[in-house]
């Protein structure tokens, strides 16, 4: 089929030129925050995987949900609702229906962009098309990827992928960094080429040195897709290791495992302190919400978080 034929023709095209969905539940502030100066609300998605369609009535599964449209309306709903609001991707964007495989990760970038996400980092599913090939789309997202603990200098991805981003809300600042898993065992050499893979553990802890103490960050976020845990591999590095071991991260947003989380879950880190993880599933079947309210000095002193169903 010819592109513009074959694009015309499904219902990815309704997702460019409408905002229909489901209506968002009623989200309440609890009474105790309420008077809190300044809100952040993050909005985030993980391992979508290409999936822009709704799943069809017939599906086993997941009958009459996801779908890009639909997120979108529920994503403008909160923007009319909220005066500041991230949104932000764990990774693996790309691979999991025919429009990855025809249009390589063009049509998922154009969406996100039109969605206006602010971030994003790479899963491993990333790779599919090599590095060249994630190169090659680039142009079509309008937002930044980061990844800390991938080394691209050697690559053509070397200056374009950034170990973090950070965005001013509201007189807030806020330090983004990406973290992603071991390439080696999941994802072709040729693929990833001299990606070189460094511990994440340590790299988050140069990060959140460098965001905390050099930028002076007011809330530090980690876009993960390292995994939520193994319990059958404890061994193995995931975002509780990185919460546990690592020191004034707030939110670990993550990807990779598939977890469907109703809500964040607290952890301590090194320290002692409380860290929020949350994952929202994947195939863009939830959308994860998480309200940060600060003082005047700009310090997070409460929050609040849920998973949206789409």
């Amino acid at each position: 089929m010819k592109r513009r034929a074959f694009l015309k023709n499904t219902a990815a095209s309704s997702a460019l030129l409408t905002l229909g969905g489901l209506s968002l539940s009623s989200f309440d502030t609890p009474d105790s925050i309420s008077v809190k100066t300044k809100k952040l609300t993050i909005l985030h998605t993980n391992d979508v995987h290409s999936h822009i369609d709704p799943f069809p009535a017939t599906d086993p599964k997941n009958p009459n949900l996801g779908g890009i449209a639909r997120r979108a309306a529920i994503i403008e709903k909160i923007r009319k609702e909220e005066e500041n609001v991230l949104l932000l991707d764990a990774g693996d964007i790309f691979q999991g229906t025919p429009y990855f495989n025809y249009y390589g990760g063009e049509l998922e970038f154009r969406l996100m962009s039109m969605l206006q996400y602010d971030v994003a980092t790479m899963g491993n599913h990333d790779f599919d098309n090599g590095v060249d090939g994630f190169y090659a789309q680039l142009p079509h997202a309008k937002f930044d990827f980061v990844s800390a603990n991938y080394d691209f200098k050697n690559t053509i991805l070397n200056g374009l992928v950034k170990p973090y981003k950070i965005i001013h809300k509201d007189g807030i600042k806020i330090g983004i960094f990406g973290l992603g898993i071991e390439l080696q065992g999941l994802v072709n050499k040729q693929l990833y080429k001299e990606t070189v893979y460094n511990n994440p553990v340590e790299i988050a802890q140069d990060m959140t040195r460098i965001l905390k103490q050099e930028n002076n960050c007011d809330l530090i976020i980690a876009l993960s897709h390292l995994g939520y845990k193994y319990p059958n591999n404890p061994e193995k590095i995931c975002d509780v290791t990185v919460a546990q071991k690592t020191k004034d991260i707030d939110l670990i947003i993550g990807g990779h495992t598939h977890t469907f989380l109703d809500k964040p879950v607290i952890e301590k880190n090194i320290e002692g302190k409380e860290i929020l993880i949350n994952q929202v599933g994947c195939y863009g079947l939830n959308l994860g919400r998480i309200d940060f309210y600060f003082d005047k000095k700009n310090k997070a002193t409460s929050n609040s978080g849920r998973s949206i169903i789409v």
